[in-house]
């Protein structure tokens, strides 16, 4: 097998891992309360790292063996993999609009990355990687806060939070770049805040793309992750190491079209998430205002005709009496005779006495007026 085949493979392999390690965190999301940022106890997660860690390890070896221009789009290939793996895996299926948008998302980003050209190797001063670390602590913790306030929006609270795991992994990337270059020429002291910025950033970016996936499905957190952190990387390449698009303004016009291609699909993602969790709260309404008649043998309320729970508590439900069945019965005239029974020492024929009903003209309730009882016993003195 040639390196660039070997590459290749070794690429496709480490896609895989990203993205059965997404399924697995998105898996621990759901099931965890409160959407936790680092369920510790919870084996799932530690496999999820796992797979992580092997789709990093393998995505280093492939660039060892093949060009960062053919690697680099391959490592796009994860959310296009993420899909049938989960609907595979754990039964999730994904809609035409999804797909629509994980495609796009995918092809606008390896377009993005093929053209951004190599440079020679380049370190970052003291003072820039003072500012780097700085810039993007600030802006990973505004979109931790912007998610916390976007609560009662899963779909927008899981795209910030992605955003924000994004720009932590592209920083540590760009750090990690920068420690790589120092120790070329021997490893100093001066090096120990790089990595211990690369240890935040990384440790953040992990926290907050386990928090992304909760109550917000699984396409459209790891779109959004999969997007940013080379697009943040490549960035700063741009701006600090003096890289460039390739075939000059031809490129940087093409780039610029993958980036929007990308983001549409970004946006597609994110809009059948909210439309999702529209619907889904719709029907819980729906159920709440009209609930299932209960099965054969259940009790019911009197009022409401709601399954009555073992609790006791009937169902909610809206119950309407219309006003012509009030009329009906206010209206309706009290045709019953009650007849009261007479003593036992009374004769056969006066047992029963039929007494009238009495009472006001609009339908009030009806008293029966008392009657004398002519079969009282007497008492002798």
């Amino acid at each position: 097998m040639s390196a660039l085949a070997l590459s290749v493979l070794l690429s496709l392999v480490s896609a895989v891992a990203y993205a059965g390690g997404a399924i697995v965190q998105e898996q621990v999301a759901v099931s965890s309360p409160d959407g936790q940022y680092a369920p510790l106890r919870r084996p799932g997660w530690w496999a999820a790292l796992a797979l992580n860690g092997l789709g990093g390890l393998l995505h280093v070896v492939a660039l060892a063996y093949g060009p960062l221009s053919l690697v680099q789009p391959l490592g796009a290939l994860t959310i296009v993999f993420a899909l049938p793996m989960a609907a595979l895996l754990v039964g999730r299926r994904a809609g035409a609009t999804a797909w629509r948008g994980a495609i796009m998302a995918t092809v606008g980003l390896a377009g993005l990355l093929s053209l951004v050209g190599a440079s020679d190797a380049q370190s970052l001063s003291g003072a820039q990687r003072v500012f780097v670390a700085l810039v993007t602590g600030g802006a990973v913790v505004a979109l931790m806060v912007a998610g916390r306030a976007a609560h009662r929006h899963p779909a927008v609270r899981s795209v910030l939070l992605a955003t924000g795991s994004g720009i932590a992994f592209g920083m540590s990337s760009v750090f990690t770049k920068t420690v790589a270059v120092d120790w070329s020429g021997g490893v100093t002291a001066s090096d120990l805040p790089s990595l211990a910025v690369i240890g935040v950033f990384a440790t953040a970016g992990v926290l907050l793309s386990q928090a992304s996936y909760k109550d917000a499905g699984l396409a459209a957190p790891l779109a959004t992750l999969t997007v940013v952190n080379p697009v943040v990387a490549a960035v700063v390449g741009i701006t600090m190491f003096g890289e460039t698009f390739r075939y000059g303004t031809t490129g940087t016009a093409l780039a610029l079209s993958c980036a929007v291609v990308a983001g549409g699909g970004l946006i597609l993602l994110t809009t059948e998430r909210i439309g999702h969790t529209e619907t889904e709260a719709g029907t819980r309404a729906t159920t709440a205002v009209h609930p299932e008649p209960s099965p054969e043998g259940e009790p019911t309320d009197a009022v409401t005709g709601a399954a009555v729970r073992p609790s006791g508590a009937a169902e909610p439900v809206a119950a309407v009496i219309p006003v012509a069945e009030l009329l009906d019965v206010v209206a309706e005239p009290a045709a019953a005779e009650v007849r009261v029974p007479a003593p036992r020492s009374a004769p056969q024929e006066d047992r029963d006495v039929p007494t009238p009903l009495f009472g006001p003209f609009y339908g009030g309730p009806y008293v029966p007026m008392p009657v004398v009882d002519r079969h009282r016993t007497r008492v002798r003195s």
